[in-house]
């Protein structure tokens, strides 16, 4: 740690939800980090749950898991694969959480009897909470949740404003705003974003910097107003265009000088380091020509007339990181699975794909639409990487079309299945039939032991994090198992359980042989949690590999 004590950088936003405060906070952290700071981030969620986990990916993306298993917004991925480092409890907070927190308090008495008001507790509990989280950073950087002027951000930024009363000189704030161009102007128009500024100046906070989101680089004059509005000089006003990727958002922002001028209003001194690694690997990026084809076959895509993606966020960014590391252009295909189950002839809708992708999941809907890619994947010898429920779905195709298991399922969608291939363990019943639903599965990092004959061990070797004793980590976040009362019959069929736990209780990874398949790798884990930018996953890069070779 450089200094004695962090510096605070919050960063709003106004005018529109889905502005990319995620990635302005992620960018600025980079920009800090590589000038030899110690940085780390929070994302304050302004709802009431107590986590991410019980949300719809749909409605709210996807549902992101630390080692230490906190089901957290998908911005904590963000700011680990632009930081590289690893994140936990302390980076995530939700209002449900500090809420619960002051009313278990009060039921241990432990404010005395008094009266308990919301707009002391809250946001007193709020900044223990962040002081804590802050210790040993130089800046820390706090994304606030939600458009400033929502009713449940009060008290938050009410906290915010305490903190910098209580530590002066030491809190600044980045409001993050969106100039719309609407077509039947055809102008860009900053009123909006004043609006925004405004509405956090009545909460008693005066922004020291704007970023402005827009379709296009926002010109000199728009500039000019919102900085008059924002009681700041134009200098503290940063463009933030639309651009092709999210990693180029940091070298945006540098070319602007905007860690320069922020060093120079908060009075530290600038380092001389810069992102030259980020610079090399963003340029790779741009200068791949082989295209390559996933698909992904998922369901959590349709909300209303509009497809989304971000349910499979951290997917999609492994499959960018390792395809741009083998100087590869991926071009995602979208699967809805459920669609896919209507499909008589599904080559048409996988013609010229490389390689293909189940994500995680959960319940009946689109699942036999995933096990007829699966199967199609297997058939025809495409790369195949599963996902969690695409490891289960997995086992499951073999078992109904190799292994002989006709009707074989997973008592997730079948509970009274002759042949439960995929069950539920005996402690994840209890949870499910108390509807202990939050936080209640097998979550966080669990250590696996791999097979040295495998395709994963010799891809984690090349590329990885593996030990002497070929022990790996990885991040889960399920409550169905492999069944073993199948696991020999399996086996015997030519399944290959690459990787177990520890104690070789729980199947971890299965794979068919080279012999069969040129790439077939199914994880109980979530791999995608632990890519970075700066550092692909291994079984992507393999996924890459073979389907590079197949092309």
């Amino acid at each position: 740690m450089v200094f004695k004590e962090p510096i605070y950088i919050f960063v709003s936003g106004g005018v529109i939800s889905g502005l990319g405060k995620g990635i302005t906070t992620a960018s600025l952290a980079t920009t800090f980090q590589s000038k030899g700071f110690n940085v780390s981030c929070l994302k304050v969620d302004m709802y009431l749950n107590q986590d991410a986990g019980t949300m719809n990916p749909i409605e709210h993306g996807e549902v992101f898991v630390t080692d230490d298993g906190i089901e957290t917004d998908e911005d904590l991925g963000h700011y680990e694969r632009y930081l590289g480092k690893n994140l936990s409890v302390k980076n995530y907070m939700t209002a449900g959480q500090i809420y619960r927190y002051v009313l278990e308090k009060e039921r241990r008495l432990e404010y005395e009897g008094r009266c308990i008001e919301a707009n002391i507790e809250i946001p007193r509990e709020v900044i223990k909470k962040w002081e804590s989280a802050a210790k040993g950073q130089d800046f820390f950087f706090i994304e606030m949740g939600g458009t400033v002027g929502e009713y449940q951000n009060v008290l938050f930024f009410e906290a915010a404003r305490r903190l910098k009363i209580k530590h002066p000189g030491r809190v600044f704030f980045v409001h993050v705003v969106y100039l719309p161009i609407p077509k039947f102007l055809g102008e860009m128009k900053s009123k909006p974003a004043q609006q925004s500024v405004y509405s956090l100046n009545s909460l008693g906070i005066f922004p020291e910097f704007i970023v402005c989101r827009a379709e296009i680089e926002v010109d000199s004059r728009r500039k000019e107003k919102i900085a008059l509005a924002s009681s700041l000089e134009k200098d503290r006003v940063f463009s933030a265009p639309d651009v092709d990727s999210i990693y180029e958002v940091p070298l945006v922002l540098e070319k602007q000088d905007m860690s320069k001028i922020m060093f120079e209003v908060m009075g530290v001194k600038q380092k001389k380091k810069d992102l030259k690694k980020w610079k090399t690997f963003y340029a790779r990026s741009r200068r791949a020509k082989k295209k390559i084809k996933i698909a992904i076959a998922g369901k959590y895509y349709n909300s209303g007339s509009f497809s989304l993606s971000d349910s499979y966020v951290s997917v999609v960014e492994s499959v960018k990181h390792a395809a741009w590391s083998m100087n590869l252009k991926p071009e995602i295909v979208w699967l809805d699975s459920e669609k896919v189950e209507q499909q008589k002839n599904l080559g048409k809708s996988l013609k010229g794909v490389d390689g293909i992708i189940v994500p995680g999941g959960f319940g009946s809907r689109g699942v036999e639409g995933k096990i007829k890619v699966i199967k199609y994947a297997r058939e025809k010898k495409i790369p195949y990487l599963g996902l969690c429920y695409g490891m289960q779905l997995a086992t499951v195709e073999f078992a109904r079309n190799v292994a002989g298991l006709k009707g074989a399922n997973t008592t997730e969608i079948e509970k009274n299945n002759k042949y439960p291939v995929i069950h539920l363990m005996p402690k994840q019943e209890k949870e499910m039939l108390s509807r202990n639903y939050g936080a209640s599965m097998r979550l966080g990092s669990w250590r696996c032991l791999l097979d040295k004959e495998s395709i994963s061990y010799s891809l984690y070797r090349k590329y990885g994090e593996m030990d002497r004793d070929n022990i790996i980590s990885e991040r889960h976040r399920h409550r169905y198992e492999f069944n073993n009362d199948f696991r020999q019959q399996l086996l015997d069929n030519g399944l290959f359980i690459a990787g177990t736990t520890t104690d070789d209780k729980l199947v971890e990874v299965v794979e068919l042989p080279k012999s069969k398949h040129p790439f077939f790798v199914a994880t109980q884990f979530h791999p995608e949690f632990k890519s970075r930018f700066l550092k692909p996953h291994p079984l992507f890069i393999g996924l890459m590999k073979a389907a590079s070779e197949k092309k």
